[in-house]
């Protein structure tokens, strides 16, 4: 029997949030969350995996955007850097260079994204804007 495309479809969103989630879960392990940076990392997240399942669907044969996608790899790896940074081991100015190449990577990634699907683009953008807020809270601890 087979699966019905629209259920293969809702699978794939939900591990495409999984996989964003999971970064999140890493993450937490050495900075336990607050009350409102708990709620809005899960919103943020969950954001991220809609945009990674986005750009994953416009793959073709012709073009996989694999360039993109690791790139949105890539910064989802320094997101889950930071706070190992800044939380397990005190280094407050490393993560604040770290942070500010994630912010940049974000950027790269929008930019990146906004040619393959522009929708999935923009739900990056409140992610850009809560980095470059972590950002300043992070330097005003200098």
């Amino acid at each position: 029997m087979e699966i019905p495309l629209a259920l293969k479809e809702i699978f794939k969103l939900a591990f495409a949030i999984a996989i964003c989630q999971s970064a999140g879960v890493l993450g937490s392990i050495v900075a336990a969350p607050g009350w409102v940076f708990g709620p809005m990392w899960f919103a943020l997240y969950t954001l991220m995996g809609i945009t990674l399942y986005l750009v994953w669907q416009k793959r073709t044969k012709e073009q996989c955007h694999c360039a993109a996608l690791q790139l949105f790899f890539f910064q989802l790896g320094l997101n889950t850097l930071w706070p190992y940074l800044f939380f397990g081991l005190r280094e407050p100015l490393l993560a604040l260079f770290e942070i500010g190449v994630l912010l940049c990577a974000i950027v790269v990634v929008i930019w990146q994204f906004w040619k393959i699907h522009k929708p999935a683009a923009y739900l990056l953008v409140p992610y850009a804007a809560w980095v470059a807020f972590v950002a300043y809270v992070n330097y005003a601890t200098l």
